[in-house]
């Protein structure tokens, strides 16, 4: 443990520093896909041709490597953490909007008819009655885009220690200090536990309707919303 929480002064934040970067850098990209697939996911439930179409576009830029992503976006925004926050918003989409329209979609006609009947217009019908029922799918897919986040922020090392936990990675091979690595990784893993138990909790504190078996099996499209063959 000689060394583990030393971390050198060029990356100019201390441990506890490195954290709050790391949580910054990958919950508000999630949070600003989130509000972006809201709008675009009700689109797509309106207007079912639009749905193909949107989602072929968000897995094409998810299949995009984030260096590359970097490379356009570093002559317009530098070597800040929006360039490292803008590609991780964008790959978000591709989790949260299936997550979304699929919720939406699982809405009973019944239960929108009776919305309809009691004058609920089509906003409120979906603030108030489509997104509460879809809930258990939505952070199924918040889940799994929180957690792919906080694991890609560590790329931002790429471009002049915009990686927060991740600059530990470089500096383990600059410094020769293993330890540092170790860090890291133990630490996002750490991050990630954490905010999907919390994500867990959320969940279960938005739908008090739902028995407790449901909760559990609400998690099974976890594994299907995670876009498998694409590497960073």
């Amino acid at each position: 443990m000689n060394g583990f929480f030393d971390i050198p002064s060029d990356l100019q934040h201390s441990w506890a520093g490195l954290i709050g970067l790391h949580l910054r850098e990958s919950l508000l990209p999630v949070a600003a896909g989130l509000l972006l697939a809201l709008p675009l996911a009700q689109l797509c439930v309106r207007f079912r041709w639009l749905y193909p179409p949107v989602l072929g576009l968000t897995t094409v830029l998810y299949a995009v490597p984030s260096l590359a992503f970097f490379v356009v976006l570093i002559d317009y925004t530098g070597q800040t953490e929006l360039t490292v926050m803008i590609p991780l918003a964008v790959y978000s989409l591709v989790v949260l909007i299936p997550a979304i329209v699929d919720g939406v979609r699982s809405v009973p006609q019944e239960t929108l008819a009776a919305a309809t009947a009691m004058g609920f217009g089509p906003v409120r019908r979906y603030l108030q009655v489509q997104l509460p029922i879809a809930a258990p799918a939505i952070m199924a897919g918040l889940r799994v885009a929180t957690v792919s986040s906080i694991s890609l922020v560590s790329v931002g090392a790429l471009i002049g220690n915009q990686g927060a936990l991740g600059n530990l990675l470089a500096a383990a091979q600059k410094y020769d200090r293993p330890e540092l690595a170790v860090n890291a990784v133990v630490t996002m893993a750490v991050l990630a536990i954490l905010c999907d138990a919390l994500l867990v909790l959320l969940r279960v504190l938005l739908t008090p309707w739902m028995p407790r078996g449901a909760h559990r099996r609400a998690a099974a499209p976890r594994e299907q919303l995670t876009p498998e063959g694409v590497t960073r």
